[in-house]
């Protein structure tokens, strides 16, 4: 004879006081319990990858003057050249950032911000610059 024989067998019991639970009621028992609010987004976040600013060496800002002198004589002879741009971005919560590509037709070079001003209003530091292709610097070698 087993230990739970005597009660193996009995009906299931039902309360008579309260009443039945939906399954609603019963899964949302079961639901997890966010103890720690915002824990996994600072794990993600910490998680997330930057990329590190390249720093050009003196050839590489030397190139990169160059075509900006060029853009600056296409811009003063009334053309808005078409650029693409691939510049640093610096993340916002943490060390380093991402590097984004910007194809478009540049308005102006702002001076006091030091910064490339396209038509669509996009503006890009020349700071964060790493290169600037255009069909403008075929002449360059």
């Amino acid at each position: 004879m087993g230990k739970y024989d005597d009660i193996l067998h009995l009906p299931h019991h039902v309360s008579p006081t309260r009443k039945r639970m939906t399954m609603a009621e019963r899964a949302a028992q079961f639901s997890p319990f966010a103890a720690l609010v915002g824990y996994e987004g600072a794990v993600q976040e910490t998680a997330r990858m930057t990329d590190q600013h390249i720093d050009l060496s003196e050839d590489e800002k030397a190139v990169l003057d160059q075509k900006q002198q060029i853009i600056l004589a296409a811009l003063e002879q009334g053309a808005h050249p078409e650029v693409t741009v691939t510049y640093f971005q610096p993340d916002a919560k943490k060390d380093g950032g991402t590097y984004l590509r910007h194809s478009g037709q540049i308005k102006k070079v702002e001076q006091l911000r030091n910064a490339l001003v396209f038509t669509d209003g996009t503006e890009i530091p020349c700071s964060n610059v790493l290169a600037l292709s255009s069909d403008l610097f075929s002449q360059l070698v």
